[in-house]
């Protein structure tokens, strides 16, 4: 076979190839997409939520967040939904005696499919997506140490310095009835900053409210208490 019918040949088949895959990935994204067909309405009502991990940490430790999140029901098989929170941290590092603090709101927009074939049932497991911000400033301070050259006591410090941070989430999660309305959901988050401006020569920010210490692992989760209105 000759150069040129050896590359006919391969432009044929991957003309070939598009044009099959063409045809065939609108009809799945369709059906991925699509709502399941039956007699319940399009509007299934919405629902309200409070994690608990991030109360947990506000309270145990040196930085966590408070969130709460809005949640609407499309025919119990799409959930558009927009996730608010204040994340704080006041942190004092033990080895470098360097002190970090902020507060800040931040939130979250996105949407959640049920996963499971039966989509009118009581208990859903559910994967989504997420696109989030916080703009927030942060104080860093040093206190005075001898500096080990010139022997004369230095420190450093920046106040109210501004940072922002956008990242995404991949979320998979469940939520079960416990009681009428009330549901009980955990989710789990795979978290990746997309942009950022943070506070110059001073370096990475320790914590971004609503995303976590950051160097930490990008793994996040959330245990909610649920109620369907």
């Amino acid at each position: 076979m000759t150069l040129r019918r050896f590359i006919s040949t391969s432009i044929l088949r991957a003309t070939i190839s598009i044009l099959v895959l063409s045809a065939s990935v609108p009809v799945q994204a369709q059906k991925f997409f699509s709502f399941q067909k039956d007699s319940v309405p399009m509007f299934r009502g919405f629902a309200v939520s409070f994690d608990l991990v991030g109360a947990g940490l506000m309270a145990f430790s040196d930085n966590g967040q408070y969130e709460g999140a809005l949640r609407i029901n499309l025919h119990d098989e799409w959930f558009p939904i927009i996730e608010a929170g204040l994340g704080r941290a006041n942190h004092n590092d033990d080895v470098t005696k360097i002190h970090y603090s902020t507060s800040a709101p931040y939130f979250r927009i996105g949407i959640d499919k049920n996963l499971l074939k039966d989509k009118h049932g009581a208990n859903r497991l559910y994967g989504g997506l997420r696109y989030a911000f916080t703009s927030y400033k942060v104080d860093i301070s040093c206190p005075d140490f001898t500096d080990p050259t010139w022997k004369w006591p230095t420190g450093f410090g920046v106040l109210d310095a501004p940072c922002n941070y956008h990242w995404i989430e991949a979320v998979v999660g469940v939520d079960a009835q416990i009681y009428g309305p009330v549901h009980l959901g955990w989710s789990l988050r795979y978290k990746r900053r997309i942009a950022h401006k943070e506070e110059g020569e001073f370096g990475n920010t320790w914590y971004v409210p609503g995303f976590g210490i950051f160097g930490d692992t990008r793994l996040g989760g959330t245990f909610n208490v649920i109620i369907d209105i």
